[in-house]
């Protein structure tokens, strides 16, 4: 009784002393901020009461993130003691730190090899029980037909002896070892663990006493959110140069949580965002070293060395069909109306139900979103409780109120030819930075076509096009003419400078019956300048724009003047006396420059009389050498020197000679005058400097 007692004490000693288990408990999803840089921040809040965990589950590909920005927080007073969450140790790494490694996918032989010594229960069929000796490899004859196998045997120490077992007569084997058994378990557990990839749990430790406030905020990648736009022109009562601009943000919850009734904030920016491997372990190799006692050096085997060495149309224009107009007392309100007046009464009709149309869109939605600047990025946060189910999206109201869009039709020969686009230029005076997305544009409550923008600060004021204005003609036509403005000569070199002079007209017939402001994209190029008009409207990278107005039922011309000036080197020495005679008779180039080329001229002419007199004097020379060479050949037929031709031939070869040396001494006066000719030339040019 005295040592119950005893045991009763110890027990209730230790439990008191034990720490209490935390409740698991989960954080509702109370806000959520979505970047346009595919991330978005989430934030659990909720009570928690004395110690808790505070389950969360996400994706395997989420774990990263999680892990490099998660910020829990106690707001009541107590403390975050840690976070946990299932390690991603290599799966074959894992399971070779078992006590029975299968990582391999091992037979049953090799399992056996692997605990060799431990106690086992076989049915054989008859139960035996004993320690493993090992598994070894038999063949087997077996006759008649004299068929070798290979049988695997179980040698077991058992209380009668060795017992050697077929393993394949072996029905079960169990093991007698617990702590073996579980480990064998373990091992199999998380192999099937490690299938499920999908979600993975993640737990924040809280410490404290009471209920309390708590929260956890992270960054996890999502779906950037999308924007469309609706532009209403030519509402009743709409001001002029006014149409009304409406926002949708588009948002998808893919997360594995319903947003209930969350705080929603939309931020438009790139945030740099990247992902790091937090949740894989690393594993450093080290090197092995052994003692030198037993190192033996190894051949070395060297590396091979290596030298170090250093816009586009949009739809057709909508065209304003009957079918499917057909409302609610249309047909009465004709049946009403005199025969003759048939189709000016339909045409009224059909004005009413677009007025009404465009009232309806003015007034039907209403921007959900207060905008306002955050550092360099700009956030759109909803005013209302958002309701988004997981997996699913929604379209959420952020603008709808009136900007300044003016019409005009914009015209660019290299988008369409022909015909500009009808177009808006719009102003963002909403106050807020408006995402990149496309715009649906509707005129007088009819759809007129689609559109697109980039993203657009406050102020920003931004060309939309959205169809072909097929009741305006343009017809473009260009012509240049270029002349010499400047030549001078600075040591032998001509530079000249030119101007090109470049006219386009565009021919603008505008068959509509209303007054048309076109706005004409006309090609920018850096090396030219603007001359008429002398500033446009507005200038791109690319383009300049140019507005002008053609009234209703006239053709209006619109011209663009530009010039470009560049400069030529011309090399005199080397120049032709053709080319040079041309610029000495070009009217654009200074006198005193013409004069200095004449002199040019008449200094390459009387080189080239010299060159000319070389090579005359050089053939002349060439056809005696010929001549004395033939006769030579007729002296060598003679039989006798005394003989009468041998002796005419012997005179002649004489003559010969004795000419051929008269011409070699012409031939180098000429070459040596040659040579004057063209130093006193050389110099002349390399010293011309002539304005």
């Amino acid at each position: 009784m005295k040592m119950i007692k005893v045991l009763t004490a110890v027990l209730v000693c230790a439990i008191a002393t034990m720490p209490l288990l935390a409740a698991e408990t989960t954080l509702p999803v109370t806000k959520v901020t979505v970047f346009s840089s595919g991330v978005a921040y989430y934030q659990h809040d909720g009570t928690v009461n004395g110690n808790a965990d505070v389950l969360l589950k996400f994706k395997t590909e989420q774990i990263n993130d999680i892990l490099k920005s998660l910020v829990p927080l106690d707001l009541g007073g107590g403390s975050v003691t840690g976070v946990s969450y299932g390690s991603r140790e290599p799966l074959i790494r894992a399971l070779k730190s078992f006590g029975i490694d299968i990582s391999g996918q091992p037979t049953l032989a090799e399992l056996l090899k692997q605990i060799r010594g431990a106690e086992v229960i076989v049915l054989a069929p008859e139960k035996i029980t004993g320690k493993i000796l090992g598994v070894e490899g038999r063949t087997k004859h077996i006759l008649p037909s004299n068929t070798i196998i290979k049988q695997e045997i179980l040698n077991l120490l058992t209380d009668m002896g060795i017992k050697s077992i077929p393993l394949e007569t072996i029905s079960s084997i169990a093991l007698a070892d617990k702590k073996l058994n579980s480990e064998l378990n373990k091992a199999l557990a998380l192999l099937v663990e490690s299938r499920d990839t999908n979600r993975k749990p993640v737990r924040v430790h809280f410490a404290g006493k009471g209920k309390r406030p708590v929260r956890i905020g992270y960054i996890c990648e999502a779906p950037i959110w999308k924007t469309s736009y609706r532009l209403v022109l030519g509402g009743e009562g709409q001001k002029k140069n006014k149409a009304l601009m409406q926002g949708w943000a588009i948002v998808e919850n893919v997360s594995d949580f319903d947003w209930e009734k969350i705080t929603l904030t939309l931020v438009s920016g790139r945030p740099i965002s990247f992902i790091q491997d937090l949740y894989t372990p690393l594993f450093v190799p080290r090197p092995e070293v052994k003692p030198e006692l037993y190192l033996s050096l190894r051949p070395q085997v060297y590396e091979e060395g290596i030298a170090a060495r250093k816009p586009a149309p949009a739809p057709a224009l909508a065209k304003r069909r009957w079918k499917g107009r057909v409302g609610a007392g249309r047909a009465e309100y004709l049946a009403a109306v005199p025969k003759h007046m048939e189709r000016k009464a339909l045409a009224r009709a059909d004005l009413e139900r677009d007025k009404e149309m465009a009232k309806n869109l003015r007034r039907s939605v209403r921007a959900m979103a207060a905008g306002k600047t955050v550092g360099e990025l700009f956030s759109y946060t909803i005013k209302t409780p958002v309701s988004i189910p997981r997996r699913q999206s929604a379209m959420l109201p952020i603008v709808s109120q009136d900007v300044t869009a003016r019409k005009v039709s914009i015209y660019n020969e290299s988008t369409l030819k022909d015909h500009p686009l009808n177009g808006v230029w719009l102003t963002n005076d909403t106050g807020m930075s408006l995402l990149a997305g496309p715009i649906t544009v509707f005129d007088e409550g009819t759809y007129a076509g689609d559109a697109r923008i980039g993203n657009l600060s406050p102020n920003d004021k931004r060309l939309l096009s959205y169809a072909i204005d097929l009741k305006v003609k343009v017809d473009p036509s260009e012509s240049s003419t270029h002349r010499i403005t400047a030549a001078k000569i600075v040591r032998g070199v001509m530079w000249l400078t030119r101007k090109y002079e470049y006219s386009k007209t565009y021919l603008i017939k505008n068959k509509a019956d209303k007054a048309r402001t076109l706005v004409i994209e006309h090609p920018r190029r850096t090396e030219r300048k603007l001359i008429s008009p002398k500033e446009p409207n507005e200038k791109t990278s690319s383009v300049y724009r140019f507005e002008t107005t053609v009234p209703a039922g006239k053709t209006g011309k619109f011209e663009v003047k530009e010039e470009q000036v560049t400069r030529q080197s011309v090399a005199i020495l080397p120049c032709s006396v053709g080319t040079l005679q041309w610029y000495t008779t070009n009217g654009q180039i200074s006198e005193k420059v013409r004069k200095a080329l004449a002199e040019v001229i008449k200094r390459k002419n009387a080189l080239t009389e010299a060159e000319r007199e070389v090579r005359r004097l050089e053939r002349e020379i060439s056809t005696l050498e010929r001549d004395q060479e033939r006769a030579r050949r007729n002296m060598s037929a003679f039989r006798s020197t005394r003989s009468t031709g041998y002796q005419r031939f012997a005179k002649k070869l004489l003559e010969i000679e004795s000419k051929i040396d008269e011409l070699r001494g012409k031939l180098a006066d000429a070459r040596q005058k040659v040579r004057e000719l063209r130093k006193a030339l050389e110099d002349y040019v390399a010293n011309m400097n002539v304005e």
